[in-house]
Order: C-alpha cells, then sequence, then structure tokens
C-alpha cells in the first residue's frame, strides 16, 4: 500500500508540475474527504446513494443545478422555455461546453457538447440495457405513443444547441428532477468503448476530471483546467487542485483521522456512533470542538419512519391489530420523540411530530399539518378503543429492522411496551431487509426517506396507489381515494402555492390514516478544517466543490504528501 501510494504521489507530481500562485510552488491544493459508506460506480446513471451522488457531482454537469436554497437554476441552459399547457420544455444549451480530454475522442481532446448528447444521455436512463436506478424520473413522465409506450421522439434535438422534451402530463417539479445527477449529460463515445466499465471510466463536463480509484482504499480526481465555469469576478473555477476520498468505514477512526488533520471534512446524518464525541446531549457543540474546527448542523431531506404494510392480503388474520387505525394511532402517541433524539442522537434532527414532509423541503407546514405528539395516556385509550385494553389479546407483532437501527428500534420496543404492546425484533441485512420490504413480504418495518430532489411531491409519491412497490416507492401499499385526487391535481399543477396547499392536504391524510409512525426529520452535522472557505452547507447535503478553497494563510496539502 506505501508504495502504491507513493507511486501514486509521483504520477501526481509529475501532472501537477510547478506553479507560481499564492502557494509553494511544489504544493497543491488537494480537498480531503471521507465517504464511509464506500462508493459502487461513477457513472451518474447509478447515482442512488450518498457516496455516489457526491463522487459524480464533481465530474459532471446536467440541464439545471440546485441552488444552496434548493431552487432550480441554469448550469448548461441559457433559457429556457415551457409551453403553455405545462408538458413541453425547450433548452437552448450553451455553446462552447467541452467533455473531459479524454482517449475516447480524435486526439485525446474533449469535443463540444451538443443537444444531441442530452438526447442519447437520457434514452440511456430508460434503455433496460443500462439497467439505471433513475429509469423513473422519465418513465412515467415522458410522452407515450398511440400504444401507451414512450414514445421516440418524447425527447430530440431541435438543432446542435435546442433541446426539446414532451411530457405526457404536467409536471410542476420536472426542473428540479434535471437538476438529479440521473440528468447528467455523458458521450455516447465513453458508453460504447467502454461499456458496464465506463463507471471506472467517467467523462463528463464538470470541474474535476478522473485520475484514479483504488476500490476501498482512494480516489483522486484532478481540477479540469478547460472547465467552462467562473466565478462572479470571473475567475476559473474550480480554485482547488485536486480532491482525494477515502473510504474509512469505522466512524470513529474517521473522526481521529479529522482531528490529525488528515481530512479536511467529514459529515454525520442519522449516525449513533461518535455523536457523544462532538455534540452534547443537548445537542450544543462540545468545548473541545467548538473554535477548533467548523461545525454546522443543518437541515437534510430526510425523514425517519416506521412503515406499516396497508394491504389485507398479507396478513392471515384479515383484523390484524396493524389494520387498525386507532392502533397505528396508539403507537404513534405513545413514542416520546424528543427523549428519542436527545438519548440517541444528541438532538441531531427535529421530532417528526408534523407529517412525512421534512423541514428542508417546501410543503412542510407545521401550523397546518398537526402529527403525533407523545401522549401515552390518549395511547392507552386509543389501545382500549382499537379492542387491546393494555395490550390483552394482541397477536406477536415483529418489526424489521437492520443492525444500524437497532438502537431505534429497541428504544421504540420500550415506549410501546408501557402501554402493553410487545414488539419483537428482527434483524437482517441491509440487502435482505430491503429486499423484504421492496415486495411486501413484511408488514412492519424500519425505513428512511432521503428526497431524491426537494419537492413535497416526491415524499408524497410513497404513498400514492399508482405507486405501489416492488415497481414504485409505496413501500407501504396506501391506496386512499381522496389522497390520489390530491396527487393527480399537484403533479399537474404549475403555480407553485396551490401545488404546496394540495401538499398539506395529502400530509394531514397520511397522518390521520397512520400507514406510516413518523420518528424524526433528519439533520446533517458538516464538519471542516478552519482553513476551508467556500464549503455551503445545503439540506441535501450535496458536496459542491467547484467553489471551495483554502484561506491564504493556512499551508495546504501538498501533493508531494499523498
Amino acid at each position: 500500500m506505501v508504495r502504491h501510494l507513493l507511486l501514486l504521489s509521483v504520477a501526481i507530481m509529475a501532472l501537477f508540475g510547478c506553479n507560481n500562485n499564492q502557494q509553494q510552488s511544489d504544493g497543491k491544493k488537494v480537498f480531503r474527504y471521507n465517504q464511509a459508506d464506500g462508493l459502487s460506480s461513477l457513472d451518474p446513471a447509478f447515482a442512488r446513494n450518498q457516496a455516489n451522488l457526491w463522487a459524480t457531482s464533481q465530474m459532471y454537469n446536467g440541464l439545471f443545478e440546485l441552488s444552496d436554497e434548493l431552487y432550480p437554476v441554469k448550469s448548461m441552459v441559457e433559457s429556457w422555455d415551457i409551453s403553455q399547457n405545462g408538458t413541453r420544455y425547450v433548452f437552448k444549451l450553451i455553446p462552447g461546453i467541452q467533455f473531459h480530454d479524454s482517449e475516447i475522442f480524435e486526439g485525446g481532446k474533449g469535443r463540444e457538447v451538443t443537444a444531441q448528447d442530452f438526447v442519447y444521455s437520457f434514452k440511456r436512463i430508460l434503455d433496460p440495457k443500462t439497467a439505471s436506478t433513475g429509469v423513473w424520473i422519465f418513465s412515467d413522465k415522458a410522452k407515450k405513443d398511440e400504444n401507451g409506450e414512450i414514445a421516440e421522439d418524447w425527447v430530440k434535438a431541435i438543432d446542435d444547441y435546442t433541446l426539446q422534451i414532451d411530457l405526457e402530463k404536467p409536471f410542476g417539479a420536472f426542473l428540479e428532477v434535471l437538476t438529479m445527477p440521473y440528468a447528467y449529460v455523458v458521450p455516447q463515445e465513453a458508453i460504447e468503448k467502454y461499456g458496464k466499465d465506463f463507471r471506472v471510466h467517467p467523462v463528463g463536463t464538470g470541474p474535476f476530471v478522473f485520475k484514479s480509484w483504488d476500490e476501498g482504499n482512494n480516489l483522486v480526481l484532478l481540477k479540469n483546467t478547460n472547465y467552462w465555469k467562473s466565478d462572479e469576478a470571473g475567475k476559473k473555477l474550480p480554485y482547488i487542485d485536486a480532491i482525494q476520498v477515502s473510504f474509512i468505514s469505522d466512524k470513529t477512526q474517521e473522526l481521529l483521522t479529522f482531528q490529525q488533520k488528515k481530512l479536511d471534512f467529514i459529515s454525520y446524518s442519522g449516525q449513533a456512533n461518535s455523536i457523544d464525541l462532538i455534540l452534547n446531549k443537548d445537542g450544543s457543540i462540545r468545548e473541545e470542538f467548538s473554535g477548533s474546527f467548523v461545525v454546522e448542523k443543518v437541515p437534510y431531506m430526510n425523514t425517519e419512519y416506521i412503515g406499516i404494510c396497508m394491504d389485507p392480503e398479507l396478513y392471515d388474520d384479515k383484523n390484524h391489530p396493524l389494520l387498525n387505525k386507532k392502533f397505528r394511532k396508539a403507537l404513534n402517541y405513545s413514542i416520546n420523540r424528543e427523549e428519542m433524539l436527545s438519548y440517541l442522537l444528541n438532538n441531531l434532527g427535529k421530532p417528526g411530530v408534523h407529517g412525512i414532509i421534512p423541514p428542508a423541503v417546501n410543503g412542510y407546514d407545521e401550523s397546518k399539518v398537526e402529527g403525533y405528539t407523545y401522549d401515552p395516556k390518549k395511547a392507552e385509550t386509543l389501545l382500549k378503543e382499537a379492542g387491546y385494553p393494555e395490550g390483552k389479546g394482541l397477536p406477536e407483532i415483529k418489526l424489521h429492522t437492520t443492525i444500524h437501527s437497532k438502537p431505534y428500534v429497541e428504544y421504540l420496543q420500550k415506549q410501546w411496551e408501557a402501554i402493553g404492546v410487545n414488539i419483537d425484533i428482527e434483524i437482517n441485512p441491509v440487502a435482505t431487509h430491503q429486499e423484504l420490504i421492496d415486495n411486501n413480504r413484511v408488514p412492519f418495518f424500519r425505513g428512511s426517506w432521503l428526497g431524491d430532489y426537494p419537492d413535497g411531491e416526491n415524499y408524497l409519491a410513497m404513498f400514492y396507489s399508482q405507486n405501489l412497490s416492488p415497481a414504485g416507492p409505496n413501500k407501504t401499499h396506501f391506496v386512499n381515494e381522496n389522497f390520489d385526487k390530491y396527487y393527480e391535481k399537484a403533479r399537474a399543477e404549475t403555480d407553485g402555492f396551490k401545488r404546496l396547499d394540495y401538499y398539506v392536504e395529502m400530509d394531514k391524510v397520511i397522518v390521520e390514516e397512520a400507514p406510516v409512525i413518523v420518528l424524526f426529520y433528519d439533520e446533517a452535522l458538516r464538519i471542516s478544517q478552519n482553513n476551508v472557505v467556500g464549503l455551503e452547507p445545503n439540506p441535501m447535503n450535496v458536496l459542491k466543490l467547484e467553489k471551495v478553497d483554502f484561506m491564504k494563510s493556512e499551508v495546504v496539502q501538498t501533493a508531494a504528501s499523498f
């Protein structure tokens, strides 16, 4: 390993060469972060988790990107137009944007991006041969032909710089969808040359280019010297020279490495271990961290919950207590969410008492959506009304989870035991747990929903009757005519304020029917070294590095120290 890193260091130093900027001549600005969950692909068609999303976001661009306030803003487009009926989008591309230099192009020089590249990239997402995890972003929105299949011309290039997309029905959050990594542009030449190995041979348009990936050990990206973006003052982006990603899986070891200044940035969300080393039980920053590092606690677009299958066909007993709304409500009222967050997460998060949409997303409205606060007396009353006074007559109920969520479900187990409801816990590997949920094989399960894009519709889609799993995100198989009516109106509504009103009504239905027990809305804890500047937090916890820099007065990481 030492020899490998030494050779890598020499190679990077040779590539960097010398410079005459403010840094020492042999020094380069290298931003180092850790990805505890590992990395499976550098192909944006598979950017379904944080590790893949963070890495691909450095190497690719799309038509739009999210502002720090989570509004879609122009990236690769000069302008766009939406038809009056909301189904046709026409985009004018910025001319002159180049793909990264690569052997796939003639002479190794990156070529210009055209509208046809977006046509290819978007159709590739829908191609079964790609097997992209993002097929859903277009499959239910693209224009259909007379046979009900996706029309061949749903996306087309009018000319080199004009792209047209036709939707089957209006979809108010379509620009937000286009900010996702799934919608990044890729060159057809790379896919044809590398096939599935494109995952380790990425070619994009972004601020950083691929250098090397020693899977499980480190990833190195270098500054794209031909990047097409500049800052407000006209200075070329990015500011830093390289990114080095490590893959330390143990969060305690990760924190120690950061404290040793071998990492520039780490992030926590929903993590029970190591939080005690950073936060006090009341959520305040521990004294040894305050001032020594930049510590930010920000809203995160993730809702943690317990799911309940609403399909009677899954139960042998059609009168099973989980099918009883009063019983589900009793479970909700018996949870002290404030205590749970303090005890398990040092108040990193907010109690989930106002519906499924988290505070970080438009659509959350605590003044209009009243959820479940801690009220054990009311829980006992509802349990009795459901026909199970003090839990008498209840069958065995099993809650399915993973080892990572064990502390949460053990806490819930004690809370429910206090009102007479005894719950067994079954722990499975993450992949097994997900397979059981996706295929509707377990009635009671631990779940979470991290928003794919910043719109309340993304969370409410979990309960639309046409989205039943395994094909869709409705893991609880919730079916409600009133909910569906609001959902269909919201999807077609182009007036943002009216759409939010529909979201409130849908969230009220979810609270009333209780197909889920919302536990808490996640927050992200972002920690960086004091010399890092330009690292702006955002509710999606996306790592945006094109404007990150180091204070000039600080000694920065050098290429030789790789």
